[in-house]
């Protein structure tokens, strides 16, 4: 199984990013995909996850401004969009899939990670 993520890069605040995140491999059922971020000194935290039933939970911090959706023509596909962006968002953003293959009943795997920079 994997994660290829794309649409990080440098934005003003205030500006907005979709990140998206393809899952591949040999999946039977994602239960859940969604978003963790690490910024420069701190613990990695989850920013956003979507479920398989579409079930949506937010990071405090980024409620109201950011959203994940699930693409509705491929279920492998998720996307991340975040709006009036702060030097606060600034940080390597992970994707991430928690999963049941044929063979596994449970498979968490990550992305690469893709940087945000927002900074004027």
């Amino acid at each position: 199984v994997r994660l290829v993520e794309s649409g990080g890069g440098l934005v003003q605040p205030g500006g907005s990013l979709r990140l998206s995140c393809a899952a591949s491999g040999s999946i039977f059922r994602i239960n859940v995909m969604g978003w963790y971020r690490q910024a420069p000194g701190k613990q990695r935290e989850l920013v956003a996850a979507v479920t398989g039933g579409g079930v949506t939970n937010y990071a405090d911090s980024v409620k109201a401004r950011f959203t994940i959706s699930r693409d509705n023509n491929d279920k492998n596909m998720v996307y991340l969009q975040m709006n009036s962006l702060e030097p606060e968002d600034t940080a390597v953003y992970f994707c991430f899939a928690e999963v049941a293959t044929i063979d596994i009943p449970y498979l968490k795997r990550w992305g690469q990670g893709t940087l945000v920079t927002v900074s004027s």
